[in-house]
C-alpha cells in the first residue's frame, strides 16, 4: 500500500483531486455576476474589480508564498492557505453585503488562492521527477479545469434552487475536503539540501532565465485572456439572451460548466501536442489563432444566443490548449532548487494579467456608455492586442523545449 502511495499515478490523482475541490469556489462570483448587478447595484467597473482582485490578491502574494516552498514542505504551505480559502468563501457567504465587503474577501480568496494552486504544483513536481512531471502539470492544470467546471454549475444549480448565499457555503465545503485531501493523504516532503545559500527571495536568477521568462511572459497575456473571458462570460451570454434568443437548457451557467470542462481536456492533449510538435511552435500558433477569436466574439452577440455560445466554447478551447504547455515549459526550465522562486514569477506575471485583463474590459463597458453589440466587441477585442505579446517574447527569448519535447529543427 505504501508504494502505491508514493507511485505516480497516485500523486497525481491525490493532488489534483484536492486542487479540483479548493476550485469550487474560484468562480462563483463571476457565476453569479448578474446576481451581484441587481443585489448590490455594482457598475460594470466594480463587478470588474470584483472579478479581478482575487487575481491581483494572487498575484502579489505569490512572490511572498512560494519561495518559501523551496525551503519548507509545500504541502504544509498548502494546508494553511486552503484553510484561509475555505474562511473567505464563508466569509463571502455570511457577511459581505456589498461591494467593499465583497473586496475584503474576494482579496482573501485570492490569497488563499496564491498558496494552494501553484503550491500544489510545486508539491506535486518536488514528489514526481523526469519526463512524468510534465504530465504531472497537465494534470494538475486539468483540475484547475474541473474545479472552475464545478464552480460554475454549482453556483448556477443554488442560485436557482437556494440563494446565492448557499453557492459560497457550497464552495468553503470544497476547500475543507481539499483540507482534508492535504492532511490525510499526500505525504510530506523533506527538502533536500541547497548547495548554494542564496536568500529564497533572489530572484535576479529566475529573470536571467530565459526560457522560465519566455514562458512566464506568455502565462501572462494567457491568463489575461483567460481570465477576462472566464469572469465575463455569464453576464455576455446573458446579454445576449436578451436580445430575444433565451436558451433551453444551455443556459449561461451551463454554457460555462462546459467551457471549464472541454478547457481541462484540451489543456492536457495541448500538452502532449506541444510534446510532439515542438512546444515553443505549437504555443505560438495557438496564440496566433486565439488573437482572431477575441477580435470577433463580442460581435457573436448580435449573431444570437447559440451562436455566441458555440464560438464561447470553441474560443475557450483554444485558450487552454497552451495552459499547461506554459506552465510545464517554466517548471521544466526552472533550476531544482529555485522552482518555487521560478514558478512565483510565473504566477505574479500571469494572474497579474488576470486582474487586469477583466478589470479593463469592465472600464472598456462603462467608457463606451454599457452592453451593446458594439461595445462587447470593442471590449473583447481588446485582448488580441494584448495578446502580441506572447508570439513576440517567444521570438526573442527563444525557450527551450524540455525532456521528452521533440526539438525543433
Amino acid at each position: 500500500m505504501s508504494a502505491f502511495r508514493s507511485s505516480a499515478v497516485f500523486l497525481i490523482a491525490t493532488v489534483c483531486s484536492a486542487q479540483a475541490f479548493t476550485q469550487i469556489g474560484s468562480f462563483t462570483f463571476s457565476a453569479l455576476l448578474p446576481t451581484f448587478f441587481e443585489e448590490w447595484g455594482i457598475t460594470h467597473t466594480e463587478a470588474g474589480w470584483l472579478s479581478g482582485v482575487i487575481f491581483l490578491a494572487y498575484a502579489l502574494s505569490v512572490p511572498f508564498i512560494l519561495p518559501i516552498t523551496d525551503r519548507v514542505d509545500p504541502r504544509r504551505v498548502y494546508i494553511c492557505f486552503v484553510s484561509l480559502t475555505c474562511l473567505s468563501h464563508l466569509g463571502m457567504a455570511h457577511i459581505a453585503d456589498g461591494f467593499w465587503s465583497g473586496m475584503a474577501f474576494r482579496t482573501l480568496a485570492g490569497v488563499g488562492w496564491g498558496g494552494t494552486y501553484m503550491v500544489g504544483l510545486k508539491a506535486l513536481a518536488d514528489l514526481i521527477e523526469g519526463p512524468n512531471q510534465s504530465r504531472a502539470v497537465a494534470f494538475h492544470a486539468g483540475s484547475l479545469g474541473m474545479g472552475g467546471a464545478l464552480s460554475f454549475v454549482i453556483a448556477g444549480w443554488a442560485a436557482e434552487n437556494l440563494d446565492w448565499h448557499a453557492a459560497f457555503n457550497i464552495s468553503a465545503m470544497g476547500s475543507f475536503l481539499a483540507l482534508i485531501i492535504m492532511i490525510a493523504l499526500v505525504p510530506s516532503r523533506t527538502q533536500p539540501p541547497r548547495e548554494d545559500q542564496t536568500h529564497p527571495f533572489d530572484f535576479l536568477p529566475i529573470f536571467k532565465n530565459k526560457s522560465v521568462m519566455a514562458y512566464a511572459i506568455g502565462y501572462c497575456v494567457h491568463t489575461w485572456e483567460m481570465f477576462t473571458l472566464r469572469s465575463w462570460v455569464v453576464a455576455f451570454l446573458v446579454f445576449t439572451a436578451a436580445q430575444g434568443d433565451e436558451p433551453n437548457f444551455f443556459i449561461p451557467t451551463v454554457i460555462a460548466m462546459m467551457m471549464e470542462l472541454i478547457g481541462m481536456t484540451t489543456s492536457i492533449i495541448g500538452n502532449e501536442v506541444a510534446i510532439r510538435f515542438g512546444r515553443r511552435r505549437w504555443i505560438f500558433m495557438i496564440m496566433t489563432i486565439s488573437m482572431a477569436f477575441a477580435l470577433a466574439i463580442g460581435f457573436t452577440s448580435g449573431l444570437g444566443y447559440g451562436a455566441a455560445a458555440l464560438v464561447c466554447l470553441i474560443y475557450n478551447a483554444i485558450i487552454y490548449a497552451d495552459s499547461s504547455s506554459l506552465t510545464a515549459g517554466t517548471v521544466g526550465s526552472a533550476e531544482p532548487g529555485r522552482r518555487g522562486a521560478s514558478l512565483a514569477i510565473h504566477a505574479m506575471l500571469g494572474y497579474g494579467g488576470g486582474f487586469v485583463g477583466p478589470l479593463t474590459l469592465g472600464i472598456l463597458l462603462d467608457t463606451l456608455g454599457g452592453e451593446t453589440v458594439l461595445n462587447w466587441g470593442i471590449s473583447f477585442g481588446h485582448i488580441a492586442v494584448v495578446m502580441m505579446i506572447g508570439p513576440i517574447a517567444l521570438r526573442i527569448l527563444k525557450p527551450k523545449e524540455l525532456p521528452g519535447d521533440r526539438p525543433i529543427g
